[in-house]
């Protein structure tokens, strides 16, 4: 029945090089699930993975509107559908949860993709949270975002396999993951062409159910040198914050990454990561005596992390000036589908699912930070769209779609003691009395100047509490 629900809800998706369709799985589950849940069953308890499961289908996806080098193009490796469907199961029932049981040297807390309950959204919300917390302290605060060249695609698979080796994983299962990344082959399909087979020396195939995960493993073991700075991970986007405190101790910690990064066949790219220095709210504005840059990274006002436009003044100005004109060049697409006699339900649909999700994207990260104004000019837009017909009359405001984010967001920290934002929530001592009823049994965490409700675990924590 396991292989079977797997089957039923296989999604459109890329063939590996059986060229064996999704659709044609997905209709005949009732008649494959047998034979391939013993074929599954077979490979795992062997440990051994069947060979043509082992070769990847490499598909060059133009990175630039007009690809010129190969270095253009995004290389993402596919492997056949039913590898995929037994990795991810895998995945599933082996790693993540040995994600929570964490051997000494691997820490998985700081890694926010590829893990369950990890996301964007909770990789800003731990990021911005903790650069307000050391500016309660601090004068200002440095975030460095670093870069890694082609991160994936040369992972060492003996360094990766040393880790799994920690983990808390069935032999079977550990020699199925050695199997799979030993004598790994690939082909490119470009044009309708497809190249001979070559062997992968290194890479965690990032297009398979298994890479994803297998990143995480390989990161795990990368942390600050020092207890007070913080480093925060998705996938191969880590950034690092350093206190005004240990600014002497910045380039300690980047010849630190730089030195995990080649232990681990990677290449950290330093003419393409930045930094940023956040200052506390009683210096922005003044001449504060700033530290010189660092190992020639450039410093910069403005960056985007995450898909969100971050400056160092943790406003949103930059942010909404980009989503409101991203958000209304969608709006000549709209134009179009009505022209060609799209259904007004329809048009609402699509209207919910570009840009009110644009819109609201990360928003109990960013959202906090906007000002009346920026609110205003969101509400604006809306009302606009209403008037051209592009969205129902009783969508809501801006505030209302935040606010209902915020809860859902919260909703699901609170309700799931793994979530990997569950540590920045503190919990309340237990008492002999009893408070009224709110939304949670945490403890509060006092405000402070940056420290306040612009932040979405202070605004969350605080509301409904008075």
């Amino acid at each position: 029945m396991e292989v079977f629900r797997i089957l039923d809800h296989l999604r459109p998706t890329a063939t590996g090089i059986d060229d064996l369709p999704a659709w044609f799985l997905r209709l005949a589950a009732p008649i494959f699930a047998a034979p391939l849940a013993e074929l599954f069953n077979q490979s795992l308890a062997e440990g051994v993975v069947p060979r043509q499961w082992k070769t990847a289908v490499i598909t060059p996806i133009p990175k630039v509107s007009k690809p010129v080098n190969p270095s253009d193009f995004r290389p993402i490796s596919v492997t056949a559908i039913l590898s995929r469907a037994l990795e991810r199961f895998i995945v599933r029932q082996y790693i993540y949860p040995a994600f929570h049981h964490q051997p000494p040297g691997l820490d998985f807390t700081d890694q926010f993709a590829f893990r369950p309950s990890g996301s964007t959204t909770a990789a800003l919300v731990a990021l911005f949270h903790t650069v307000r917390t050391m500016l309660s302290t601090n004068q200002f605060v440095h975030v460095y975002c670093f870069d890694f060249s082609k991160a994936f695609d040369t992972v060492r698979h003996y360094t990766l396999m040393d880790k799994m080796a920690q983990m808390q994983l069935p032999d079977n299962v550990y020699n199925w993951i050695k199997d799979f990344f030993d004598d790994h082959y690939h082909c490119t399909k470009y044009s309708g062409e497809v190249s001979t087979v070559a062997e992968v020396k290194a890479s965690v195939i990032q297009g398979s159910g298994l890479g994803p995960a297998s990143f995480t493993v390989t990161a795990a073991d990368l942390h600050p040198v020092r207890a007070e700075n913080r480093i925060f991970k998705f996938a191969d986007d880590t950034y690092l914050a350093v206190p005004a405190s240990n600014t002497c101790s910045r380039e300690e910690e980047i010849i630190h990454i730089q030195q995990w990064a080649k232990n681990n066949n990677l290449k950290l790219n330093t003419s393409k990561s930045k930094e940023m220095i956040f200052c506390a709210r009683g210096v922005r504005g003044k001449s504060a005596h700033l530290p010189p840059t660092c190992m020639d990274i450039e410093r910069v006002s403005t960056y985007t992390m995450l898909g969100v436009i971050v400056n160092d003044r943790l406003t949103a100005t930059d942010h909404v000036n980009h989503l409101l004109s991203s958000a209304a060049r969608l709006l000549y697409a709209l134009r179009i589908l009505r022209s060609h006699g799209t259904p007004t339900q329809s048009l609402y649909d699509i209207f919910r699912a570009t840009v009110i999700a644009k819109l609201t994207y990360c928003s109990p990260a960013w959202a906090g930070s906007c000002s009346a104004a920026e609110r205003s000019r969101i509400n604006s837009f809306l009302t606009r769209c209403k008037r051209f017909g592009f969205c129902d009359n009783n969508l809501q405001a801006i505030e209302v779609l935040f606010s209902e984010a915020d809860d859902a967001f919260f909703q699901r920290i609170i309700n799931n003691n793994l979530h990997v934002l569950q540590t920045f929530l503190p919990e309340s001592p237990e008492v002999q009395y009893h408070f009224r009823p709110r939304s949670h049994d945490k403890l509060l965490i006092p405000k402070t100047a940056d420290l306040s409700e612009r932040d979405f675990i202070i605004r969350l924590l605080y509301k409904d509490c008075y």
